[in-house]
């Protein structure tokens, strides 16, 4: 396959939604371990937009978004798991999803069941698969526990919600209105806890009678720290997978010892799916919940390639619910 032109975003300079700029990229033909895929549908998530005002830095300028599905157009000579035609999707590339078509490193390209469609792939795979990680690798659930899940009506929560359900698992989730935690419930959230009115740590207390949970899964960072660990039971697990409020910072680590010789840990995603086999038997658990009808992705908020800057901004001021994509046919 010869090399061709195609539309994505780019960013020169780190800002606002603003600097975000379509241009017309060349994409070679694939690297003998990459595939060219004709992209359908490309996921939004908050860290794309901690690349844009240079939180995570990487040098400029660069694309933006990690995670898309589409079909193959193109395999490089020692691809064996994919072929041309293959629909498929990933959550762990290299910066540049927002993009007409890319070309992706092979072994963090998963192969689409049938039933699953472009733009829920596109919303699940980073999402999907981090709910995947925190709940049957970084502290696997069983069913029957009762733990605490933060923003539990954003495109993370409400996977979380339905997939602690499907588990018998009995989900707290901590939202900001009434209408986020209808929202919550509706997705088999088994209590919700509003932050702007409720004190967490209280009923968090009173909802475990008293125990507390074993565990508890923290996305917001520095505002739910403190919260986090009063909300645990003696030696439970700070889960802290992300900082859409902040980063945590100064943490005094006596004070895990102080709230009941508690656990930390500060994982991430691509350690969990580091290897094809990893990425595979991860996507295979989520999948099978989709196509059993256990987690519907709920997409809220669909935008052209053109409209990804005014994606961003609706992400970033806390507006949406459930996920949000861009489509390009």
């Amino acid at each position: 396959m010869a090399s061709k032109l195609v539309k994505a975003v780019r960013i020169e300079q780190h800002g606002g939604p603003e600097v975000l700029k379509v241009a017309e990229v060349e994409v070679p033909a694939p690297a003998p371990n990459e595939v060219t895929i004709r992209q359908h549908a490309v996921g939004l998530n908050f860290i794309d937009i901690y690349y844009r005002t240079g939180l995570y830095p990487h040098p400029l300028p660069h694309g933006l978004g990690f995670e898309a599905a589409g079909v193959v157009e193109a395999a490089g000579a020692d691809v064996a798991h994919l072929k041309v035609g293959d629909r498929v999707a990933y959550g762990q590339s290299p910066l540049g999803a927002y993009a007409e078509a890319r070309n992706v490193p092979a072994a963090q390209v998963v192969k689409l069941p049938r039933g699953v469609e472009f733009d829920d792939a596109a919303a699940l795979m980073l999402k999907g698969l981090t709910v995947q990680y925190l709940f049957r690798q970084t502290y696997r659930l069983q069913g029957g526990e009762t733990i605490l899940f933060h923003a539990a009506a954003g495109g993370v929560g409400l996977i979380a919600c339905q997939w602690a359900k499907a588990l018998g698992v009995k989900l707290i989730g901590t939202v900001s209105s009434p209408e986020k935690a209808a929202l919550a419930r509706a997705n088999g959230a088994w209590e919700t806890i509003d932050y702007s009115r409720e004190n967490v740590a209280e009923r968090v207390l009173e909802l475990t009678k008293g125990k507390k949970v074993p565990v508890v899964y923290d996305g917001v960072g520095k505002d739910t720290w403190e919260t986090s660990l009063d909300c645990l039971e003696p030696r439970g697990l700070m889960v802290s997978f992300g900082n859409a409020s902040g980063p945590v910072t100064g943490v005094n680590v006596g004070q895990l010892n102080q709230k009941g010789c508690l656990y930390l840990t500060r994982p991430s995603l691509g350690l969990h799916v580091n290897t094809p086999e990893k990425l595979k038997a991860a996507a295979d658990e989520m999948f099978g919940l989709v196509t059993r009808k256990k987690i519907k992705v709920r997409i809220d908020q669909r935008y052209t390639l053109e409209q990804a800057g005014e994606a961003q901004a609706a992400l970033e001021s806390r507006k949406t619910t459930g996920a949000t994509v861009l489509t390009l046919g």
